[in-house]
């Protein structure tokens, strides 16, 4: 079985691609391939009101587009003092052609004099599994925390230096990716979708 993961985010792959099974409960292997696999398909805007209709826009278009079975997902991080901002616009919450470091720096900014309890978030993953025909599935992963002082830790990637995970006082760049991997949103969203494969 060969399943496209639409991203073109390496990192946001291997991440995904380490959580999900490669076998299903049958004994078929599943490879799983990227965007770069199949030509580099290139992938609608995600102009979607909600994390859902972001993820199922993506995994319909790729489904139908490369006829492969086609995983994608929409991650949102949610501050409650801003509303649940960023929400549905956090990789462009500073402007579209801005960067981690932009993205990161106005949420400081806007958080600025606030203490740790005042700063509580969840981030959450919407994981959405397509068929070519136009079968939709679609589940959920939240991760709640708090948004930190400044920046600590060097693994993961986007908002993960400043997410101090709820029980604990390590941000997620702190954690190990397998340690990471067995917590996150994406995690327990794509830990979902691989139960729903399992049962294929």
């Amino acid at each position: 079985m060969k399943i496209l993961v639409a991203t073109g985010n390496k990192h946001k792959f291997q991440e995904i691609t380490n959580i999900l099974p490669r076998q299903t409960k049958k004994g078929e292997n599943i490879d799983y391939v990227g965007l770069q696999d199949i030509g580099g398909l290139a992938m609608p805007e995600e102009n979607g009101k909600t994390l859902q209709e972001n993820a199922e826009l993506k995994a319909i278009f790729a489904a139908k587009e490369s006829g492969l079975w086609t995983i994608a997902d929409d991650t949102g991080l949610e501050v409650e003092f801003l509303n649940g901002r960023p929400g549905v616009h956090t990789a462009r919450y500073a402007g579209k052609e801005a960067d981690t470091q932009a993205n990161n720096q106005k949420l400081l900014m806007e958080l600025e004099g606030l203490f740790l309890g005042k700063r509580s978030a969840r981030f959450r993953t919407i994981a959405s599994l397509a068929t070519p025909q136009g079968q939709i599935h679609s589940f959920e992963g939240i991760l709640n925390g708090f948004i930190g002082f400044d920046y600590r830790g060097t693994n993961g990637f986007g908002y993960d230096p400043l997410f101090i995970v709820e029980g604990s006082t390590h941000t997620l760049a702190q954690l190990s990716e397998e340690e990471k991997n067995k917590i996150s949103h994406r995690a327990k969203a794509f830990e979902k979708l691989a139960k729903h494969l399992d049962l294929l």
